[in-house]
C-alpha cells in the first residue's frame, strides 16, 4: 500500500471550499490541487479535475480502490486540521 509522505495544505475562503492540498506519495510522486470541502457529515477530499468542453468534470488523478482513497483522505484531512487549527468535525 502506498504511503503519503508529504501533505501541503493551502487555506482558502471560497464558500464550502476550505483549502487546496498537494500530496507526495512514497517520496516520489506528487499530486497537486486536491480540494478540501466541508459537507454536512464532515470533510470531503476531491481529486484534481478538469472541466470538459461539455461542461462536465473529469478527475485527472484518483485512487483506484477504496483503501488507497482512504489513506489519501486521512492524510489530507489530518494535515488540514493541523493547519486550520480545527478539531474533528
Amino acid at each position: 500500500l502506498l504511503k503519503v509522505t508529504i501533505v501541503r495544505v493551502f487555506l482558502t475562503d471560497e464558500g464550502n471550499l476550505l483549502a487546496y492540498a498537494d500530496i507526495t506519495i512514497d517520496n516520489s510522486f506528487r499530486v497537486r490541487d486536491l480540494e478540501i470541502f466541508c459537507r454536512g457529515r464532515g470533510y470531503l477530499v476531491a481529486m484534481p479535475q478538469v472541466k470538459l468542453k461539455n461542461g462536465k468534470y473529469r478527475e485527472i488523478a484518483f485512487a483506484i480502490n477504496a483503501k488507497t482513497r482512504k489513506v489519501i483522505e486521512e492524510a489530507v484531512i489530518t494535515e488540514y486540521k493541523k493547519v486550520a487549527g480545527t478539531e474533528a468535525k
